[in-house]
């Protein structure tokens, strides 16, 4: 039997940090988009289900036309879909899935999905789906510990597929990259009986991860964060085969479309904004319209490529769905631009002032900072 690990989709995740806000529209409805490739993929994998692993939303209580969009875009699945919900959409008094806008949307566009929200057993055709759900954001017990005193053999030859949310032990999921690593809801799998159990999809960390034979992390379809690192790998969806007492077999699918991109690159005034130009559009390949760069710049300019270097970027800005900007450029003004600074002899105190600007540079602090703004603009206006 084939079916579908997915997790943490978050819909409705409002990428506040994106300032435009057709960009952030647009970032968003990618999210809805997604689902229509994990469709593809499931009637190409021929799919039995798919399993959400918790944060079908990014909050308990989404927007109506959040609601709408998710429901009618799971509708358009055609293969039944089972989710609990996570922390982001946690299933405790007065959330998204006791509302009657969503139950009633739920009803009319997605007939086929479940939510499982309570940790009882669901007895399918070829399968026995063994829910973990959060019941709040921060549960303090583990949401596994159920299944090590339940009676298996009631379950006959069917597979056992575990659903949980959370973290699990020596591996922390975080949160956004400004946000603090969460040490809630910890999953426990050493203390499962994992002899009778065939699969453990779980949900929380949002890159791609194998924990055991047995358990894994999907991620999230739609990449939603600048890289983490080496082994990171968001916007998949696992195809799992599974036969009761046999290690499962999981098949990594690419399902996302946005590009976050990291670099790091030094400027000099020898090599010039040439070499920032080709390493955004040949080695990342950028303005597909597809993509975010999280940029540091380090090094050094002079007065004049400074002031290019701030139109490049405002380009940039323009081209990208965002460009999150870490700028450690120091002022290094040019033999030519200090001699047209200090040795005027129409204006000796600009010459003067120059002099004392140009010392204030190369110090430290806030003065230094205002020196060298202060020199720009003078070299702005003298040219």
């Amino acid at each position: 039997m084939t079916f579908l690990h997915t997790a943490d989709w978050q819909m409705g995740k409002p990428f506040a940090r994106i300032e435009d806000e057709q960009k952030r529209a647009l970032v968003r409805q990618e999210r809805i988009h997604v689902l229509s490739r994990i469709g593809a993929h499931a009637q190409e994998q021929k799919a039995e289900f798919i399993l959400v692993a918790g944060d079908l939303f990014d909050s308990p209580s989404p927007d109506k036309a959040t609601v709408s969009a998710t429901c009618a875009a799971i509708g358009a699945l055609k293969v039944p879909v089972y989710a609990i919900p996570g922390n982001h959409d946690h299933g405790g008094p007065g959330s998204v899935w006791e509302q009657p806008f969503f139950i009633n949307e739920r009803q009319a566009l997605a007939p086929n999905l479940t939510l499982l929200l309570q940790a009882q057993a669901l007895e399918l055709d070829s399968a026995v789906l063994l829910p973990c759900p959060l019941l709040h954001q921060h549960e303090t017990g583990d949401t596994t510990a159920w299944l090590r005193s339940i009676d298996f053999s009631a379950f006959g030859t069917k597979t056992r597929i575990v659903i949980a949310h959370g973290t699990v032990q020596d591996f922390g999921p975080t949160g956004d990259d400004e946000n603090e690593p969460s040490i809630a809801n910890y999953l426990d799998l050493a203390r499962l009986p994992m002899e009778e159990l065939d699969y453990i999809a779980l949900g929380d960390w949002h890159g791609m991860k194998q924990i055991n034979a047995k358990s894994w992390y999907s991620g999230t379809p739609e990449p939603d964060r600048f890289p983490r690192g080496a082994g990171n790998l968001p916007g998949q969806i696992l195809a799992v085969t599974v036969e009761r007492s046999q290690n499962p077999q999981v098949t990594p699918l690419s399902t996302g479309r946005l590009r976050w991109h990291e670099m790091e690159h030094t400027l000099s005034e020898e090599a010039g904004l040439t070499s920032l130009e080709k390493a955004l559009t040949s080695d990342l390949n950028l303005g597909t319209g597809l993509d975010l760069l999280r940029l540091t710049l380090n090094g050094q300019l002079g007065i004049s490529a400074l002031t290019e270097l701030e139109s490049l970027i405002s380009t940039w800005q323009a081209r990208l769905l965002r460009l999150r900007l870490h700028q450690k450029i120091s002022i290094a003004p040019t033999e030519e631009e200090i001699t047209a600074l200090t040795q005027r002899t129409d204006a000796p105190l600009i010459a003067k002032v120059a002099e004392q600007l140009l010392t204030q540079c190369r110090t430290e602090g806030e003065s230094a900072e205002i020196a060298r703004s202060a020199l720009r603009q003078l070299h702005a206006t003298l040219k």
